[in-house]
């Protein structure tokens, strides 16, 4: 960056009634950012950040879009001017949601609890997309956003994710080949699905089987079939923490009349 006396001239400018004269002085600005950024100085960077949010503030749409993709890959671009571009129209925030590493899985997780779904399906765009911001996703988008989500294989995704995905897609068709195709799907969730696709992903679900260890898919079908009878109402919702308890009991030698009797008093 060259100096505070010319940031203060640009300042000074910034009080410019003339919309195109502001146009081209953001310009100007951007230019001398690209020029010479340094984030070792945080003096600087706090100052030039707070003139290029005021203009950017104070320009029409398509200025701010163009701000936008100029800033998108910069690794050193204005955190405080980022997030607001992040929460501006859908034709602003569009590339710095997609990919600006300035961004934090905080600053995304708030656009995705208060945006709309434009905004949401560009955050499944990014490079990385973390759990918990997944989680929010899941939570907030529609079926369209956690489509493009479960394309997205580097978008890690939590266990009660996959779950809600696997649930949604019961209801909706247009979930099926995103689910069934996403690498790295649980096992038993994949199997879920065999009975709700058609025959095409049928024969994707037995492929991937036909590549696990008979152990393993066995352990996987038994972990699905529990899922599917405790959301079906065939088995409590505690039903694992109790048969995890009862092998606990059983390898300690602990199952005797009594013992039953006392675990059937307590429910």
């Amino acid at each position: 960056m060259t100096g505070h006396t010319k940031l203060h001239d640009l300042i000074a400018l910034a009080q410019e009634p003339s919309s195109a004269r502001r146009r081209e002085l953001l310009r100007e600005v951007t230019d001398l950012f690209f020029a010479g950024s340094d984030a070792g100085q945080p003096n600087q960077m706090a100052l030039f950040d707070d003139i290029m949010t005021q203009l950017a503030g104070e320009m029409e749409e398509a200025v701010r879009a163009e701000l936008a993709e100029r800033m998108a890959d910069a690794p050193h671009a204005p955190r405080g001017l980022i997030r607001g571009l992040a929460s501006d129209t859908i034709a602003v925030a569009q590339p710095v949601l997609t990919r600006s590493p300035i961004l934090t899985d905080e600053d995304l997780i708030a656009v995705a609890k208060t945006k709309g779904q434009a905004h949401l399906h560009a955050i499944t765009q990014r490079e990385h997309v973390a759990e918990a911001v997944s989680d929010a996703i899941v939570a907030h988008g529609d079926d369209s956003t956690l489509d493009a989500l479960l394309r997205n294989e580097k978008a890690v995704l939590s266990r009660a994710a996959q779950e809600a995905a696997v649930d949604r897609a019961a209801n909706n068709p247009e979930l099926h080949q995103a689910v069934v195709y996403r690498q790295t799907l649980p096992v038993d969730l994949l199997n879920e699905m065999y009975f709700l696709v058609e025959a095409n992903l049928r024969a994707q679900i037995m492929e991937k089987n036909a590549e696990l260890d008979p152990a393993e898919l066995n352990a996987a079908l038994e972990i699905g079939r529990k899922r599917v009878a405790a959301r079906d109402g065939t088995l409590p919702p505690d039903f694992e923490a109790a048969e995890v308890a009862i092998k606990t009991l059983r390898a300690k030698g602990g199952i005797t009349p009594s013992s039953l009797a006392a675990l059937l008093r307590n429910g």
